[in-house]
């Protein structure tokens, strides 16, 4: 990621939570402080990706979750890739289709609010 983003995914790294849905945290493979992940199939969060391209969709899926936005991309697998908007860096979770949904994203709210400045 740029330097700005860079610098804003350490703060997050720092503030991320121990547990998520109820999953302890893992180590990554390789290790970064952009990555994190939590249980066994991983939910898997990436910060500093790119722009994603579903951002461009009027049609796209969004929900705001605990007072962050999200884009929302149902994966084949019956699993999704939620992507933070209006963030000062994207944040990109994938969750396996073992979790259900997006509820695990609540879990994350918090240090993504505290770490990652709103950009609008």
């Amino acid at each position: 990621p740029d330097p700005e983003a860079a610098r804003v995914c350490g703060d997050l790294h720092d503030a991320l939570p121990s547990t998520v849905a109820g999953r302890d945290r893992r180590d990554t493979d390789p290790s970064s402080p952009y990555t994190a992940a939590w249980g066994d199939p991983a939910l898997v969060l990436r910060c500093g990706v790119p722009r994603p391209a579903e951002m461009d969709n009027p049609k796209a899926s969004g929900a705001e979750i605990s007072g962050v936005d999200w884009v929302l991309e149902k994966q084949p697998d019956g699993g999704y890739r939620a992507t933070t908007s209006f963030r000062t860096a994207y944040v990109e979770v994938a969750l396996p289709p073992e979790y259900g949904d997006v509820a695990a994203l609540v879990d994350l709210a918090e240090a993504v609010k505290r770490a990652v400045p709103r950009s609008l």
